[in-house]
C-alpha cells in the first residue's frame, strides 16, 4: 500500500513539474488547448496542464540575419554579387507561429528573392552612391510582405557589392574622364569670366585716354622691374605721341626769336 501511494505521489509531483514553465522576459508562450489556440502568456511563471495544453517558446528580441551573397544584373547589364544584413523581430507571438511555418526561414528567403528583385531594377551607379534610398525600399517591402507573420523588419543594410575586376577598372576610367571633363568646364567658365572682367576694364579705360596712358606707362615699369638682361620694345601709343609732340610745341613758341625767319626791327 505504502508503495501504491509513493508511485502516486511521484507521478503527481512529476506531472505539477511538467506543468510548470518559466519565461524570461524577452520570451513569451503561444499555449495551445487540444490543438486550437488558447492565448499567449509570459514572461515568469506560467503553468500548462500536461496532454491537455502545449506551450511553444517565441523570442522576441531582434533577429540579426546575414543575407547571403546574391548575383543580380542590374538595369544596366552588369552583374555584380551584393549581401546584406536585416533586423527584424517578433511583434505578435500567434501569427508568427500559426501563419508560418518557421519564420526565420520565411524572412530569409524573401529578403533574398527582394535583394535580387529590388537591385535588378536600377543600374550600377545606383547600387554604389544611392544605398540608403535602396535600404529604404527593400526595407519597405521586406515590412509589408512580413506583416502578416507577426514580423517587424526595423532595417535593412547593403554591405558589399561587388563587381569584377575588368568592371572596376571601367568604372575608373569613366571617374578620370569625368574628372577631366569637370576641369575643362571650370577652366573654360574662368576664361569666360575673367574675359567679362577685361571687356567691363577696357571699357572704363577707353573713356578716359588719360588713365589708359597711366596703366601703360604702368605695364612698362613692371615689366622693367621684372626683366634684367631681357630688352623689350614697345611702340609709344599714338595718343602719348600727340601728347608729347604738344609740349614740344609750345615749349617752342615760347622761346625769344622763335619767330618767322627774316622778322627784323
Amino acid at each position: 500500500m505504502e508503495t501504491v501511494l509513493i508511485v502516486v505521489l511521484a507521478v503527481v509531483l512529476g506531472l505539477i513539474a511538467s506543468a510548470i514553465r518559466i519565461l524570461r522576459e524577452y520570451e513569451r508562450g503561444v499555449i495551445f488547448q487540444l490543438g486550437r489556440f488558447w492565448k499567449v502568456k509570459g514572461p515568469g511563471l506560467i503553468l500548462v496542464i500536461p496532454v491537455i495544453q502545449q506551450m511553444v517558446r517565441v523570442d522576441l528580441r531582434t533577429v540579426v540575419m546575414d543575407v547571403p551573397s546574391q548575383d543580380v544584373i542590374s538595369r544596366d547589364n552588369v552583374s555584380v554579387g551584393v549581401n546584406a544584413v536585416l533586423y527584424f523581430r517578433v511583434i505578435d507571438p500567434q501569427r508568427a507561429i500559426i501563419n508560418v511555418e518557421d519564420f526565420y526561414t520565411a524572412v530569409s528567403q524573401l529578403a533574398q528573392t527582394t535583394l535580387r528583385s529590388v537591385l535588378g531594377q536600377h543600374e550600377l551607379d545606383e547600387m554604389l552612391a544611392e544605398r540608403d534610398k535602396l535600404n529604404a525600399h527593400i526595407q519597405e517591402i521586406l515590412d509589408q510582405q512580413t506583416d502578416h507573420w507577426g514580423v517587424k523588419v526595423a532595417n535593412v543594410e547593403i554591405k558589399h557589392v561587388d563587381i569584377d575586376e575588368s568592371m572596376v577598372r571601367a568604372i575608373a576610367q569613366q571617374a578620370e574622364a569625368e574628372r577631366a571633363r569637370r576641369a575643362k568646364i571650370i577652366h573654360a567658365e574662368g576664361e569666360m569670366q575673367a574675359a567679362e572682367k577685361l571687356r567691363d576694364a577696357s571699357d572704363i579705360l577707353g573713356q578716359s585716354p588719360a588713365s589708359l596712358t597711366l596703366r601703360y606707362l604702368q605695364t612698362l615699369v613692371t615689366l622693367g622691374s621684372q626683366s634684367e638682361t631681357t630688352s623689350i620694345v614697345f611702340p609709344l601709343p599714338i595718343d602719348l605721341m600727340k601728347a608729347f609732340m604738344a609740349k614740344v610745341n609750345s615749349a617752342e613758341g615760347g622761346k625769344p626769336g622763335g619767330g618767322p625767319a627774316g622778322a627784323g626791327g
